[in-house]
């Protein structure tokens, strides 16, 4: 009889600890390694969105070198992201807007794709 208790303690045993998480598992995030390519789908980025609206609207006086008296280049990523707050400001502004109404202003969407950027995080891709 203590034979069989004994396999049936040990099978017991052996069955919760090969059964027991080690950390390994797929399921749970890994907190310890950060995903080095986050997922950004839905947001809103530089490259995918805000470069190209700088280089229809804005490069032409604030590029590098600027022109027309602008007084900050907007060619780069990280120009722009430490404007940000200006370029959101003046691409809002009624009374002067940039760009300069006689060069078109941004569309409503434009600028609200701006303003979602830096929501966002100010992401470059």
């Amino acid at each position: 009889m203590n034979l069989k208790h004994f396999i049936y303690a040990f099978l017991s045993i052996s069955l919760l600890l090969n059964c027991s998480s080690g950390g390994d598992d797929p399921s749970e995030p890994n907190t310890n390694n950060p995903d080095p390519d986050p997922d950004t789908s839905g947001k809103v980025t530089y490259d995918a969105d805000i470069k190209s609206i700088m280089t229809s609207n804005c490069t032409s006086c604030h590029g590098s070198p600027t022109s027309q008296g602008a007084p900050m280049s907007l060619t780069t990523f990280s120009q722009v992201k430490a404007n940000v707050d200006k370029i959101i400001t003046r691409v809002n502004s009624s009374s002067n807007p940039m760009p300069p109404a006689s060069n078109g202003t941004l569309s409503s969407s434009e600028k609200n794709l701006i303003q979602q950027w830096k929501d966002d995080g100010l992401l470059e891709k």
